[in-house]
């Protein structure tokens, strides 16, 4: 069926405009369809949605880009090159890790520095780092370069894979295979805490991310100048030079169904968009649980997602000051005394504890549009329990950021309270309600083996024809590199639009 329009393209509804969403609307667009895509806030992003107060810009989100070329594909496939809209630039080093007695490591894609920084860690672990990046490489080449934009939605496509995945350690976790390499405690954390970044715990994280290293050193750390919302805004640019139509201030309350295939949606004002497919950017779990309430399903039941194991939820406070921190790399990790107990209380769901770890971007070190003349703009994230720790956090948050910044002022950033001029903060609360995840999950499910791959929600869903899933909840997992490679799977489950009118 197609919408009443004069044009003659099929059309497609993508639900949400996060990177998944955009990337879904630049491809299909590209291939003769006629998107339009729905989103619930008043801008582009989703996770990657753009603060701007007080003459300060924060990214809402993701904060590094790891594998250019993926965005790259989507300029080449309209006939352009990111490069014209969006300039990267490579961070080096990565990041910088400084450990609670003040011990500070630095990643670098050098492998030659890297080992420097191993030995003047401790000497008697370099021989331990080869291993690791020699296994990190080969984990890359079958769980990201073979299969991350190969679609799952097949038992046998996995289980053909299986020998790789077994012999690659896939049963093991990130921490206990990166404690094969390593016995210092410093560099077991420095190699292994990199599922955070996506939302595991290294503790149960399955061992195929450790091919995280590996990629960042074949294609790099970036910054996106103007922030990662610089990419957002550019995509959307690509999508509408297509044709593609985006709506804000349209949230979705239900994917409407005829015969069993999707028919469009209906948004929460009681408007009704008709449309041949569906792609929801929005977390599998609201997708099914809530804009398919009313459909009986066969696999994600209510019970399912209830019963599945989702991320870590994030605490950030964005902030801007009144002078500049020079000492204070663009990317920095600042932990606490614990790592293992700390992760196991976290995933575990319970109340807040008293000590953590901090990841804190300063922007403005290498970009001064986002911040005003003489300031710095930055923004702390904090690991957090998802919502099922029953934290109040209407009532905890101020209490938190205050403890967040007594830990910046005790370590990196003396003096901090007295240059603060903006300040806002990010809950598991909003998570919930304002980006519409599961739990407050920031992450949707975690990349556990038996989470991941097949196990995962499936790209093309089981439940209802015409429907497809792109984002961190889908294959192959969260990460910018992991929901822009999930759009890149409709190639292969979705005709081009030419085709499937002739169907």
């Amino acid at each position: 069926m197609l919408d009443s329009t004069h044009d003659p393209r099929p059309h497609a509804v993508v639900i949400g405009s996060g990177f998944g969403g955009l990337a879904a609307a630049v491809r299909l667009s590209a291939r003769g369809w006629r998107v339009s895509v729905v989103e619930k806030l008043d801008a582009a992003g989703g996770r990657a949605y753009v603060y701007r107060q007080d003459g300060f810009t924060f990214d809402g989100g993701p904060t590094i880009i790891t594998a250019p070329y993926l965005l790259e594909e989507l300029w080449a496939m309209c006939g352009k090159t990111m490069s014209d809209d969006i300039t990267l630039k490579r961070m080096d080093p990565f990041y910088e890790i400084r450990f609670d007695d003040g011990t500070v490591f630095r990643a670098f894609d050098d492998v030659q520095r890297m080992k420097a920084e191993v030995a003047r860690i401790n000497p008697s672990q370099v021989e331990g780092f080869e291993r690791c990046i020699a296994d990190s490489e080969k984990i890359y080449e079958v769980a990201f370069a073979k299969l991350a934009d190969q679609p799952f939605h097949s038992f046998w496509s996995m289980l053909k894979e299986a020998p790789d995945m077994l012999r690659l350690g896939g049963m093991r976790s990130v921490f206990s295979k990166v404690s094969d390499y390593f016995t210092d405690e410093k560099l077991r954390v420095a190699f292994s805490f990199h599922p955070l970044l996506i939302g595991g715990n290294p503790l149960t994280t399955t061992a195929y991310y450790c091919l995280i290293q590996h990629l960042e050193r074949l294609h790099g750390v970036h910054y996106a100048m103007g922030g990662t919302g610089a990419i957002a805004a550019g995509l959307v640019r690509l999508a509408e030079g297509n044709g593609a139509q985006f709506r804000y201030n349209a949230e979705v309350a239900e994917i409407t169904v005829k015969n069993g295939r999707a028919s469009g949606v209906r948004l929460t004002n009681g408007e009704t968009i008709a449309a041949d497919i569906v792609v929801s950017n929005a977390d599998p779990a609201w997708t099914y649980s809530r804009l398919l309430k009313t459909q009986k399903r066969k696999r994600w039941t209510d019970g399912k997602l209830s019963r599945a194991k989702y991320s870590m939820s994030l605490f950030v406070w964005y902030f801007g000051t009144n002078r500049r921190f020079e000492d204070v790399y663009h990317h920095a990790m600042v932990l606490g005394p614990r790592y293992e107990g700390l992760l196991r209380d976290i995933f575990s769901g319970k109340p807040l504890v008293n000590d953590m770890s901090l990841y804190l971007h300063r922007p403005s070190a290498s970009d001064p549009s986002v911040a005003p003349p003489g300031c710095d703009a930055f923004y702390v994230l904090s690991p957090v329990p998802n919502l099922t720790s029953g934290t109040d956090w209407a009532a905890e948050a101020e209490a938190y950021r205050a403890r967040v910044q007594k830990r910046l002022e005790e370590t990196i950033m003396p003096g901090l309270g007295e240059t603060i001029i903006t300040s806002r903060v990010l809950t598991p609360q909003d998570f919930r309600d304002r980006l519409l995840s599961y739990q407050g999950a920031a992450f949707a499910m975690q990349p556990q083996l038996f989470q991941s791959a097949w196990f995962r929600p499936h790209n093309k869903s089981e439940e209802v024809e015409g429907l497809f899933l792109v984002g961190a909840g889908t294959h192959p997992g969260a990460g910018v590199p992991g929901v822009i490679s999930s759009a890149k799977i409709l190639d292969e489950l979705v005709p081009a639009g030419a085709e499937f009118i002739r169907r």
